[in-house]
Formats: structure tokens, C-alpha cells, sequence
């Protein structure tokens, strides 16, 4: 892995963003299985999809550490709030999959 600052051609760059991208892939991969997983879990808690305070909770631990790493917290923010929608409508999927009658 290369620091930008030792890239010295744009296919030095692009070869580093190619990188990231799959292992950024990869990580969305791994957190999709436990969305997977906290759908079941929440069948047997009986809890739903959405809560609003979890939502709220990731949000702000994602703006903490995109300011942590000098990454524009707004950025964080929108790109985490669209994450959370897909996970929660995943979720939605599972739990009316799984428990139809117990989902609505």
C-alpha cells in the first residue's frame, strides 16, 4: 500500500483506489451478514426493523470518527444514512421472511 503522497503517477493513484474500493466492499459485505444476523436476533427480542435511537447512535459514532479522520462529518453522515436505509429495509426482508405475522 502506497500513501498518497508516495503516488507519483495516476496509475499509481488509481491502482491505490482500485484497492480501497474492494477492501471498502469487502467491509460492507461483512456488516451486510450482520444485518442479516440482527434481523433474526430481532424476531426473538421482538424488535423491530427501525429504532429510531440505534439510527441516531450510529449516525453520531460515524460523525465522531470521520472527524477523527479529517473526513467531512456531513460526507459521513449522508453516505451512513443511506447505508442504514438499505440495512433496515434488508432487515424488513428478513423479518417478514422469516415471521410474516410477527413483522407487520
Amino acid at each position: 500500500m502506497k500513501r498518497p503522497a508516495d503516488c507519483e503517477t495516476m496509475q499509481d493513484i488509481r491502482a491505490e483506489i482500485d484497492r480501497l474500493d474492494v477492501a471498502l466492499i469487502e467491509l460492507l459485505a461483512a456488516r451486510a451478514g450482520y444485518i442479516d444476523r440482527a434481523a433474526i436476533v430481532k424476531i426473538g427480542a421482538g424488535l423491530p426493523a427501525r429504532i429510531d435511537d440505534r439510527v441516531e447512535e450510529v449516525v453520531a459514532n460515524v460523525r465522531l470518527a470521520a472527524e477523527a479522520q479529517g473526513l467531512p462529518p456531513d460526507l459521513a453522515e449522508t453516505l451512513w444514512r443511506q447505508l442504514i436505509d438499505w440495512s433496515i429495509a434488508q432487515e424488513d426482508v428478513i423479518l417478514r421472511a422469516v415471521a410474516p405475522e410477527e413483522a407487520k
